[in-house]
């Protein structure tokens, strides 16, 4: 069948699909996108159909062959990318805070004038609110020994923490950090890496190109977000943060930041934050970027990483603008 397995496409363009059944063989032939019915065929000229519409990524290519009684069902797919490069945001630093060395920054988040953040490694992981301006520690909660904390998002007066290979999730009070309940954390690979919530749902990373969506009160999977560019996949999604109707997220193990299309997945805009903390400051080379956090009634981006001994706050500049942005 064609395209061919796998085949790469941009996004709007019209891609014909075909089978090589010899003429003669066959009645009828149904041509579905995604179990979608785009068209049907007497002849073996095939169907064209336009991407225009589709989200990015794999999109699954079927063909069912009618002949008398039988069918015969044949299958491919193709990765549907965007057709622009993301742009190129350059940014300031408007501020510098204290950030706790201590701390192997696996979530942030910014809410009542507070940062909530979490604490990995095992024997290590904490969760934690801290003082903004002075890097302060004003309330630690140890994680058991045999857990690895990743990545916690707020919604309302709950902190949802995920795990990385434990495959359970808790929930803390976010007033006291007392453990409220615990849940079983099955999506994808099994590994929890970010979290953040767009008001509806919760988005959670495994460290693939994949954002799940759950359940903001059973934590079960409902849905899912792939994540390309114009070149493929893009791997290694990590800490997440909603900002103004788009997803921030964290390439583990690179400084840099990428901004998603939450309704496609396309990657619209990257940051590029390898000179923030030069490596020379850092303790490892392995303490990279880590850690968004967004203040929203006052419209400040916070960024740190893995046992930086800085939090800063940062302003982003979108190519062309004049002004720098917050966003």
């Amino acid at each position: 069948m064609s395209p061919t397995e796998g085949a790469r496409v941009v996004s709007g363009e019209s891609v014909i699909l075909k089978t090589n059944v010899e003429p003669g063989k066959f009645d009828s032939i149904k041509y579905l996108v995604d179990n979608e019915l785009v068209g049907s065929r007497r002849d073996t000229q095939g169907v064209k159909f336009s991407t225009s519409g589709y989200p990015f990524g794999g999109r699954l290519l079927t063909a069912i062959i009618y002949a008398g009684t039988d069918s015969t069902e044949i299958t491919s797919n193709i990765q549907l990318l965007p057709s622009k490069a993301p742009s190129k945001y350059s940014y300031e630093v408007v501020n510098t805070f204290p950030h706790d060395t201590s701390s192997y920054t696996q979530g942030l988040e910014y809410h009542d004038g507070i940062l909530f953040e979490s604490d990995g490694m095992y024997g290590e992981s904490s969760l934690r609110k801290v003082d903004l301006k002075t890097g302060r520690v004003l309330q630690k909660v140890d994680i058991p020994a045999q857990t690895f904390a990743e990545g916690i998002t707020v919604i309302g007066d709950k902190i949802i923490m995920l795990t990385w290979q434990e495959r359970i999730g808790f929930v803390y009070d976010k007033n006291s950090l007392s453990k409220v309940s615990e849940f079983p954390h099955n999506s994808g690979t099994g590994e929890g890496w970010g979290l953040a919530f767009d008001g509806n749902h919760i988005l959670s990373t495994d460290g693939s190109n994949i954002i799940y969506l759950l359940d903001k009160n059973t934590y079960q999977r409902e849905g899912i977000i792939q994540v390309y560019d114009s070149k493929g996949p893009v791997d290694s999604l990590n800490e997440l943060e909603y900002i103004d109707g788009k997803i921030y997220a964290n390439i583990y193990q690179q400084d840099r930041i990428v901004i998603i299309d939450p309704k496609t997945g396309g990657v619209e805009a990257e940051i590029n934050l390898q000179d923030l903390a030069p490596y020379a400051d850092r303790l490892e080379t392995g303490y990279v970027l880590n850690g968004i956090a967004w203040d929203a009634q006052g419209r400040r981006l916070f960024v740190t990483g893995k046992k930086w001994n800085k939090l800063f706050e940062i302003k982003v500049n979108k190519p062309g603008a004049t002004v720098a942005s917050n966003l």
